[in-house]
């Protein structure tokens, strides 16, 4: 028996990425305002909206980036880009870029 079931731990670092270290991305860079800075990085996770046009809706073994138009590649260059911008804008870059590490991580580190 394993000392810990793979899908547990895989399911506790894909929300401990999507809530719990966007945390500490607000007190380090945003420790001023950082709950405000921590509520837009949650808010980021509306970007999983574009799951609802596709079917099936969820399939753990398709990778989101590259196949949701939100998780494009053309998105992740605008979201890029959106680093360069000031105030929010930035706050919400870094929550849409990690939002994307955390689901090719998902998808790469644990299907191959």
């Amino acid at each position: 028996m394993e000392f810990l079931d793979t899908g547990l731990l895989k399911t506790f670092i894909h929300y401990f990425l999507h809530f719990v270290f966007p945390v500490f991305i607000a007190l380090v860079f945003y420790r001023n305002n950082w709950k405000k800075a921590y509520l837009i990085l949650l808010a980021t996770m509306l970007v999983d909206l574009d799951h609802l046009f596709a079917d099936p809706i969820f399939d753990p073994d398709r990778a989101s980036v590259g196949f949701h138009f939100l998780h494009s590649y053309y998105a992740i260059a605008v979201y890029f880009l959106m680093l360069f911008f000031k105030g929010n804008v930035r706050i919400i870059a870094i929550g849409l870029l990690l939002h994307m590490l955390t689901d090719l991580q998902d998808f790469y580190l644990w299907n191959h």
